[in-house]
Formats: structure tokens, sequence, C-alpha cells
């Protein structure tokens, strides 16, 4: 055994004469391993709330969302559209129409944003699975155009899961200003019966704004026959964006669903990059008790220093010693604290020991949710011993 490492082992778990340095260094291993812990956990609870709300949006954002890089049509008769849905990566294509619209009940009045789907848009999307009431998922019949509206909206409109009086829909004439002598001369109108249906995505951005109608419908109230807004692709197996941005070619933004909500992903990175910073300097001001348990050691032992010099040992040799006894510090906080940073997460993945709040079913989970990554397991470990090394250094540099 290397005789620098076996003798601050010695130094590590042998009785000091000063019982104040095996409490400091106590102190230093629990602080080291307590904000350890915390890294690990709070790590893994952002990557919970990212593969909860990642597993919400999968109900109604297309797996790969194709849209035009200029304007904010594409055309249904053009050939990256045709080679688009005859793809042999696309399992389902749906030509969609998102616009803002009004929409008009007996005593109110409600902004919407209105999204006309192809009829094939119930196998391309997950919506069934979060489809509420006695009604039939059908969004044209005959003569008839029916709605699908989130739950929140229909709060906001007044209206149950299912109505007897039609919507009124308003939405403005392209090129046209508001005549201000008449101004509903100036929007196109049409209604939406109820379908008897609601959805509910758990998510505010859909639930209280989105209302689903025909393809149809939506072109005519947005006076933009033959056309879309964007192209909604389920891919085939095997199949991947990359080979979606081929078909279409170099004119079209190509976006799986974590770049569709870029900007909630981005909110939810940098809280987790801030929760991690907060706990480094945690870490930095508990490694300080590492600096001060070594300056008490090396006080103690100038005498083994001395002897050891005596002995042959130069003087880096003994800088060495205590370079290791700070690094068994510093592992044994790090190890301890990662072990029972997992062991928290996997208890909360199993019990749910820590709740969202103390109403059950107030949130869409009760508890909160962890998910461990070994690509956090391995920063927090860089951070620890990078953290510690420098405040070894520190305690030894002038010894």
């Amino acid at each position: 055994m290397n005789f620098k490492l076996f003798i601050a082992r010695r130094y590590l778990f042998s009785k000091k004469s000063h019982h104040a340095i095996n409490i400091i260094s106590m102190i230093a291993v629990t602080g080291v391993a307590v904000t350890t812990m915390a890294l690990v956990c709070t790590l893994s609870v952002f990557n919970g709330f990212q593969s909860l709300v990642a597993g919400l949006f999968t109900h109604f954002d297309p797996e790969v969302k194709v849209t035009p890089r200029q304007g904010t049509m594409l055309d249904l008769d053009s050939k990256e559209y045709r080679a688009l849905s005859t793809s042999p990566y696309v399992a389902v294509c749906t030509p969609v129409m998102e616009g803002h619209a009004l929409v008009v009940t007996s005593d109110r009045q409600v902004p919407v944003m209105l999204k006309g789907v192809a009829d094939n848009f119930m196998h391309q999307a997950g919506i069934s699975d979060i489809l509420y009431g006695d009604g039939e998922p059908v969004l044209t019949s005959d003569i008839l155009e029916y709605e699908i509206m989130g739950i929140q909206l229909a709060g906001r409109l007044g209206l149950g899961v299912s109505f007897p009086d039609p919507l009124q829909v308003y939405a403005p004439k392209k090129g046209e200003r508001v005549n201000m002598a008449n101004p509903l001369s100036s929007f196109n109108h049409d209604e939406l019966q109820s379908s008897g249906l609601v959805f509910s995505v758990h998510q505010s951005k859909y639930d209280s704004d989105y209302m689903l109608c025909s393809l149809g419908f939506a072109q005519r109230i947005f006076d933009a026959p033959g056309k879309a807004s964007a192209v909604e692709v389920k891919l085939a197996a095997g199949a991947t964006p990359d080979h979606i941005a081929a078909t279409v070619g170099p004119g079209f933004n190509v976006q799986d669903r974590y770049e569709q909500q870029e900007d909630v992903f981005r909110v939810m990175q940098v809280e987790k990059l801030i929760s991690y910073m907060f706990l480094c300097f945690i870490l930095f001001v508990a490694s300080l008790n590492i600096t001060g348990s070594l300056s008490m050691l090396m006080i103690e032992k100038k005498k083994d220093a001395a002897t050891l010099r005596s002995l042959g040992a130069s003087d880096s040799q003994i800088r060495g010693i205590f370079m290791d006894e700070g690094l068994l510090i510093i592992l044994a906080g790090a190890v301890t604290g990662t072990l029972l940073g997992i062991a928290l997460c996997r208890i909360q993945q199993v019990y749910g020991l820590i709740k969202m709040g103390q109403s059950e079913g107030s949130f869409i989970i009760d508890a909160y949710p962890v998910v461990v990554q070994p690509m956090d397991i391995a920063i927090v470990l860089c951070t620890v011993l990078s953290v510690g090394l420098v405040s070894v250094w520190y305690a030894v540099r002038r010894f």
C-alpha cells in the first residue's frame, strides 16, 4: 500500500489528542454527504417533472410537426406534401389549420385557438385517451360541424360537456379593415354544434384555449381553402424526424415534441441550473469544514511530520499525506451522500412519501416525481470532488 495513503487512513480513523478535530472531521464528512444527497435528489426531482410534462404533451402534440419556414400556410397540393403523405417513414399524416377566433354564446364572448384537423387526427394523436363525455369523436357529419373543446374552455364559456344551442364562431376576413358601420361584415361567421365531448390535457395552454373542429371548417372560417398551417406526423416504426426533414426538404421546419415545447423545457432547464448553482454554493461552504479539519490536524501532527522528514520523506510526500486525508473525507461524504440520495429517490418512486399537496387529487400526481439519471450522478460526483479538492489544496498548500 502507498505509505501516504496508509498514514492518511490511520489519521482519519485514529483518535486525536484534541477531540474537537474528530468532531470537525465528522461534520466535514456529514456536510459533504448531506449536500451531495441534496444535489442528487434535487436534480432527480427536476428530471421527474420534465418526464411528467413530456408525458402529458404526448396526448395532444404530434410526434413530429412540419411547418413552412416562410409564410404561415402550406399548400396541400404541393409536391412536398404529397411526398410526405406517401412517405414510408410516415404512419399517419394529418394536415391541420390553427388560428385565433371568437366564440360567442348567449351570454359570453371568448377568444379561442381554433384547430381544424383532418379526419385521421384521432389515429395520429393520443387524444382519444383524454376525452370525457358521452358523445362520439366526430367533427363533421353531413351539413353539421362539431367541436371538441378543452375542459377549462368549457368553463370559461359557461357550458357543460354537452349543450343544445350551437356556438357562433367569428374570424376576421383576410385583407379587410373592420367596417365600423357594420363590424360583423368584416368577419367570417359559422356555427359549431356540441359533440358531447371535452378533452383534458392537464395543461392550461390547451385546456383553457383550444377548440378542435374539422379541417374544412377551419379552412372556411380562415379563408384558406386547400391550405394548412402545419402537418402533424405520426412516425412509422424505425423512422426519425431526420427522415421527415429529408423528405420535405430545407423549406420546412421539422420539430419533435421537445422542440415544439422548447420554451417550457428551457425554463425547466434554467430552474434546474439555478438550483444546482445554489447547492454548489452550499457545498462550498460545507467544504470549508474540510479546510478547518485539515488545518487543525496538520498543527497536531507537526512532530509526526518532523519524524517523517528524519526518515527521509520529502515535503511533497508529507503534503501528499494530508492531501490524501482530505480526499478520503471528500470521498466518504460523496459516496455516502450519493448512495443516500439514490436510496431516497427510490423510496419516493415506490412509496411517494413527499406529497404535492394536502388534498389527494388536487394535482396531476399526488407525490413529487423523481427520475435518477446516470449523467446527473456523474456531474454531482465531479462537482463534489472538484470543490473538495480545491478546499484540500488550500489547506495544505503552505504546509
